[in-house]
């Protein structure tokens, strides 16, 4: 089944709670009931409106300033004049003065994690959400109307709701609600732009509506005229609001846990869509190595959860529950250095939040700890039993491939029968705990955001001041020999996690300018004549035409010399209207009943003839349509081709690469041809 075709959409820096993985279903046309989803109050007295209000605020002294650092810029490369070049120069050093400032404010509010984490007493490590996308007002008002009348052919003031309700939509996306209410606002949105873009934006021309948008972490704005922008900022902005809603989750039950795992791997699906379907985009967060490292946080973060959920489940100390316990640590540590690693990249490196890379730093030496301290509580409290052969076997089996590399010296056998051998292994791996623990405590006191969450202090000092208990416990006056090195212990995990792409089809919507007409037929990439109006005045051979189809009735055919041939009627004319009333939608029966119910003065057909060099692919639009299947979620295999596109492709929202032939071959307008002999059952003559 081919996808609805359409166009690339381009984007240049000139143009300055449980879903299925199944792929976007595009919302049914019909009767339009309006949006009843609205955002919050940004100005409402909570801590999180709060930060939003600020955050806004700040981006538009941001703005401000990049203006004015722009016109200082100009008139530097402009003038001659040594004496406004060394004013313009001082001027610029005070505007670039200014802006550090702005974006390191901007930065703190970025990193406060604490307004997105939950009030449950229960002490866990915080996690990191991210801050949404900040936008700016939008009027459609004249752009729309102007289309309308221009392409249409119709009073656009007849419109004024649908556009106030488009308005009132994209407002309200502004400032989601941090739930599953607030996403489904943001879904609405973006699943509404894609009706947007069928009727408005056609292939080689854009609105002329501008939106500005800015950067998630440094406030930069950006301002395209492309709705790819706007639909990825949409997009970037469901990703954030999930991560904000996994880092609320009350994380001490496994209900909460679970909640977090999926909101988080929800958002790697969110990020890894735009990363893989963006090109040269204009704002640092929505660029190829900001979104591979925002998918590498999220999986570092429903690592962690499932570490969390592994600890919570497991209440016995059994010698094999226990080194579980270790290699998931390990594993959650691993994928913490691996977000590390991505963050100190040169471009990422003045980009990312120093808050956010310290924070990484922390877990992954916080989890190397855990796993050595978890090593030494199986090693120190396991003993062997007589009664327990099979238990030892399973134990010494999981023992074998505990570490990466099997450690000089006694076997693993033996050292698992030795008490004393595994009291000074143990004691080794407490060790390498102790040091990991100070290492993470070290790099949390460099930061000064990090230093403001008692919760993370507690943390480390709680897991820190049990390390050196157990140490205590197992070191002896009399033991003399140099404490060895422990090895390496070998990562592993029972839940690798999974990045789930968003789901749009959990929120239908209905397109707001339905009334247009099908967008089968009335969307921005059809042409078509100006209405013409046809009277046709039954004879005693009737009408003299042939129907088919629905919503709108297309003119299959036209008797020659007959009364709607005489009247200029056409075969591919669409009937918008008899006896003005607008049947755009309506079906086969309804047009016919009209037609036959006519009085003796006949009929007054309204219809518009599509222009032949677009209604093949108008065809086959109506095809695809019909399945009702805009699967957003599968286009990334579609675009298997598009590394060899050019820099300034931003975003291929459905397009195939090539047609193939086939398919419909028939042509509209005078070239279609009906046998009268033999009329299908979907058509009728009159």
């Amino acid at each position: 089944m081919e996808e609805p075709a359409t166009r690339q959409l381009e984007m240049s820096l000139s143009d300055g709670t449980s879903d299925d993985d199944m792929p976007l279903m595009l919302p049914s046309e019909g009767s339009h009931s309006g949006s009843i989803r609205k955002g919050c109050d940004p100005f409402a007295q909570t801590q999180r409106s709060k930060l939003q209000h600020r955050r806004a605020r700040i981006n538009q002294q941001i703005n401000k300033e990049m203006r004015m650092r722009a016109g200082a810029e100009n008139l530097f490369r402009a003038t001659t004049n040594n004496k406004v070049k060394e004013t313009v120069a001082l001027e610029l050093s005070f505007v670039n003065s200014n802006l550090q400032l702005l974006k390191e404010e901007l930065e703190e509010l970025n990193s406060n994690m604490e307004v997105y984490q939950t009030d449950s007493d229960a002490i866990n490590v915080p996690m990191i959400p991210l801050g949404l996308k900040e936008t700016k007002e939008v009027d459609f008002t004249v752009a729309i109307q102007d289309f309308i009348c221009e392409h249409y052919g119709e009073d656009s003031s007849l419109y004024s709701k649908e556009i106030k309700e488009l308005m009132e939509l994209r407002q309200a996306m502004r400032t989601p609600s941090r739930n599953q209410a607030g996403l489904e606002l943001l879904m609405e949105y973006y699943n509404q732009l894609y009706y947007l873009d069928q009727r408005f934006f056609p292939l080689h021309r854009n609105l002329g509506v501008h939106f500005h948008w800015y950067d998630s972490l440094t406030g930069v704005p950006s301002c395209q005229r492309t709705l790819a922008f706007e639909k990825g900022s949409v997009l970037f902005n469901i990703g954030a609001l999930y991560t904000q809603i996994g880092a609320r989750q009350d994380r001490s039950a496994a209900a909460g846990i679970d909640r977090a795992i999926d909101a988080f791997q929800r958002a790697a699906g969110a990020f890894n869509y735009l990363k893989e379907n963006f090109s040269n985009a204009p704002s640092l967060d929505m660029s190829g190595p900001s979104l591979c490292m925002l998918v590498r946080l999220m999986v570092a973060q429903v690592q962690e959860c499932v570490f969390e959920r592994v600890t919570l489940t497991t209440k016995d100390t059994h010698f094999t529950s226990q080194l579980r316990l270790a290699q998931e640590a390990a594993r959650v540590s691993d994928v913490y250095l691996l977000v590390q690693q991505t963050m100190t990249q040169p471009l990422m490196k003045d980009y990312v939040p120093f808050s956010w890379a310290s924070m990484v730093q922390v877990k992954s030496e916080h989890f190397r700890a855990l796993s050595h301290y978890y090593a030494a509580v199986a090693l120190c409290d396991h003993t062997l039993s007589a009664e327990e052969d099979e238990d030892d076997e399973e134990a010494e089996k999981a023992y074998l491939q505990f570490y990466v590399n099997v450690p000089a010296g006694p076997t693993l056998s033996q050292v698992l029968e030795d008490p004393e051998k595994r009291r000074k292994l143990g004691k080794a791996h407490l060790r390498r705990a102790v040091i990991r623990h100070e290492e993470a405590m070290r790099v949390h006191s460099l930061c000064k955001i990090l230093r403001k969450m008692d919760i993370l202090q507690d943390v480390l000092s709680l897991t820190h001041k049990r390390s050196l208990d157990k140490y205590s416990e197992l070191d002896r006056e009399d033991d003399f020999d140099e404490t060895a090195e422990a090895p390496e212990i070998q990562s592993q995990t029972h839940q690798k996690p999974e990045i789930t792409p968003t789901n749009f089809a959990t929120v239908q919507v209905t397109d707001i300018f339905q009334r247009l007409g099908p967008l089968s037929v009335f969307c921005a990439r059809a042409r078509w004549g100006p209405m013409r109006v046809i009277c046709l005045q039954r004879r005693e051979g009737g009408l003299g035409l042939t129907l088919r189809g629905d919503s709108p009735v297309l003119v299959a055919g036209v008797v020659p010399g007959g009364c709607a041939a005489e009247a200029g009627l056409r075969e591919g004319d669409y009937i918008v209207a008899v006896d003005g009333q607008d049947c755009k939608w309506a079906k086969h029966s309804e047009v016919v009943h009209m037609l036959k119910s006519c009085s003796d003065r006949g009929v007054e057909l309204s219809v518009v003839t599509l222009h032949s060099h677009d209604t093949q692919q108008v065809e086959r639009r109506t095809i695809m349509l019909s399945h009702s299947s805009d699967k957003e979620n599968t286009r990334q295999r579609l675009l298997g081709g598009a590394k060899g596109q050019s820099s300034a492709s931003l975003l291929n929202w459905n397009r195939k690469k090539k047609r193939e032939g086939g398919g419909v071959t028939k042509r509209l307008g005078s070239t279609f041809s009906l046998s009268f002999g033999s009329i299908r059952d979907t058509e009728a003559m009159y």
